[in-house]
């Protein structure tokens, strides 16, 4: 009795242990399941000035949350100082030469030419007066036809004097042409516009930052003489974060456009988060070499696809992996 107990327990052993064997050898025999890796990543915004100078003060340091308008650093730079200095002079006097144009001639200048105008007036009515007078003598033969003959040159040359003197009071009467006051309200324009223009490169001295984000990178320190356009700091975006894969080409069936994958992200517990595919790139780059047969190969290309989360994932951030898994 106990030789059959014992008998059948060695048998029902076996029979485990050819089910384990077995169990083995399927799950070997099944296909590994396709993995691939990919990288977050962020929009950066390298904030700089449109001016050159010296850098005097930074008001941020890596790590700061800064929103769009906050202060980031000044500049310092005498030579756009100066150059407003110049600007200003320049439009005082454009300003002054406007203000000449409309006022005209001065009132003593007036008064002046007026009193040529009586003089020479007056001149012409006693030349006039004279050569009447001549010219009787004359027809009555007293006074020689040559002294009449005076008279009148005398008399006409007077006459056009005074048309002159009148033609002057009324130009002092009239003040600037009107093309000279539009030319001296041109160039007070002109000035005006010169003076804003180094006012703004001026307020670019300030920097303020474009966009909010938290600092990434300081890039100077005070002290340091930047050029115009180098970047101060450089800010990231973590509401605008994506996942960027290299993809086989076989695998993009999976990744179409609008497709939603489940990633998961080691640094942030391996939970499934749920991507959208928002890019595939139109071209394949480099090309990973993949032995077909014994015969030959074929080369295959790796496109760039990224995906962005389809809601906000808090502590995501630009260099984390993120890993996608499906079976074969």
């Amino acid at each position: 009795m106990k030789d059959r107990t014992k008998g059948i327990l060695a048998l029902a052993a076996g029979v485990a242990v050819l089910g384990l064997l077995g169990l083995a050898a399927l799950l070997l025999a099944r296909p590994a399941p396709e993995t691939i890796q990919g990288e977050a990543d962020a929009t950066k915004v390298d904030v700089a000035a449109k001016v050159a100078g010296r850098v005097a003060t930074i008001e941020v340091k890596e790590g700061d949350a800064v929103k769009k308008g906050d202060p980031v650093a000044t500049l310092e730079s005498p030579e756009i100082r100066a150059r407003l200095d110049q600007a200003e002079a320049a439009k005082a006097g454009a300003v002054a030469q406007r203000e000449k144009a409309d006022t005209g001639a001065r009132e003593e200048e007036i008064r002046a030419a007026k009193s040529q105008w009586d003089r020479a007036r007056h001149a012409a009515e006693l030349a006039e007066v004279t050569f009447g007078r001549l010219d009787r003598l004359a027809r009555d033969g007293v006074v020689p036809r040559q002294r009449r003959d005076e008279a009148e040159a005398q008399w006409k040359t007077s006459r056009d004097a005074a048309d002159a003197a009148k033609a002057l009071y009324d130009l002092a009467l009239a003040g600037a042409r009107r093309e000279d006051r539009d030319t001296a309200a041109a160039l007070v324009s002109r000035a005006e516009g010169a003076v804003d223009e180094v006012k703004a490169f001026l307020d670019e001295t300030k920097v303020v930052s474009p966009a909010a984000g938290e600092v990434y990178r300081r890039n100077v320190e005070p002290g340091e003489i930047v050029p115009a356009g180098f970047p101060i700091v450089t800010l990231v975006d973590l509401s605008d974060v994506w996942v960027t894969f290299q993809v086989r080409e076989d695998h993009l069936a999976r990744l179409k456009m609008g497709a939603i994958v489940p990633a998961r992200f080691p640094a942030l517990g391996n939970d499934e988060v749920p991507l959208k595919v928002t890019f595939v790139a139109p071209q394949g780059d480099f090309a990973t070499w993949r032995a077909t047969s014994a015969q030959g190969g074929f080369d295959l290309k790796t496109f760039e696809v990224r995906a962005r989360p389809k809601s906000p994932v808090a502590g995501l951030r630009p260099g984390m992996s993120a890993v996608v898994t499906w079976p074969r």
